[in-house]
């Protein structure tokens, strides 16, 4: 039994054995491992046509979203040894189907081809770091040091937390004791705001970035923006933290792209074809994207 609450130095709890370990560690030996990530809606077709027996395929098969199972896989065309994997149906693009694979680092690069050439009938592509981020912004994912984490705040704002990006249901207070728990609870009396998903109303409109102001309808500034990139119909997608007043879906935000650093004319000093600098308009979307 272990004490569970510093307040309530008399109850305890009963847990179980658990033992953390490093797999990227080299003493890990051969349990080491290293990711590779096959997402989107083949991502699972793909898999199977690497070569799969029954029982593993049915275990994939049975996998919800953040299960994981250990999976012998490939190869197909019967030749070469086969990958002893750690499959994960989690991911970093907010895929419905998609998966982490753990393979040890002596087989990543084989294995890495060996997905390409089964994934190929299935239109398989390699993609980058930037492609991921433009997938897990639109999906409303977080990036640490932009929706939560060190170098977060901004505008003389304190970093963001886990509620104010968007995550506290994740955080569970009704529990009696966890690391961290009064801390959370007295941050969460003091929260202004949280991150939201955006959309611009308009397409073409200059790209926004990480710090650029955003402002309400009378001009206010009420946030900054956190992330934003291109989605798949062309509009530009972010997120933004934002008062909470500000955080409903469907509220009309204005931000500033580019964050002009010097102001412009004053109004009243304004002549026939002077520009004047305007924010972007944009609509506060569902926080998660709607899949």
């Amino acid at each position: 039994a272990v004490k569970i609450d510093n307040a309530r130095p008399w109850a305890r709890t009963y847990g179980y054995e658990a033992i953390i370990r490093n797999l990227r560690d080299a003493s890990a030996g051969d349990e080491m491992r290293v990711d590779i990530a096959l997402q989107g809606p083949k991502s699972r077709d793909i898999l199977f046509a690497m070569g799969v027996d029954a029982e593993t395929k049915r275990r994939i098969m049975a996998l919800k979203r953040t299960e994981l199972c250990d999976a012998v896989v490939g190869p197909s065309t019967g030749s070469g040894e086969p990958f002893d994997l750690i499959v994960s149906r989690t991911g970093y693009t907010g895929e419905k189907m998609a998966f982490e694979l753990f393979v040890h680092p002596e087989r990543a690069v084989d294995f890495w081809n060996a997905v390409l050439k089964a994934g190929e009938p299935f239109g398989v592509r390699p993609i980058g770091l930037g492609a991921r981020d433009s997938l897990r912004t639109e999906a409303g994912l977080p990036l640490y040091g932009h929706e939560m984490g060190l170098g977060s705040g901004k505008f003389n704002e304190r970093d963001l937390g886990v509620a104010e990006g968007g995550f506290g249901s994740y955080v569970k207070p009704y529990k009696p004791w966890f690391i961290g728990r009064e801390a959370f609870m007295a941050r969460e009396k003091a929260r202004k705001g949280v991150v939201v998903r955006f959309r611009f109303t308009e397409q073409g409109v200059r790209m926004a970035h990480n710090g650029d102001p955003v402002v309400d309808k009378r001009g206010k500034v009420i946030g900054w923006v956190t992330s934003c990139s291109l989605d798949m119909e062309g509009f530009l997608t972010g997120q933004a933290y934002v008062t909470l007043a500000n955080a409903v879906e469907g509220t009309p935000i204005f931000i500033y792209q580019g964050a002009p650093k010097e102001a412009g004319l004053a109004p009243a000093e304004m002549t026939l074809k002077d520009k004047a600098t305007l924010p972007g308009t944009a609509l506060v979307v569902s926080r998660f994207a709607k899949l």
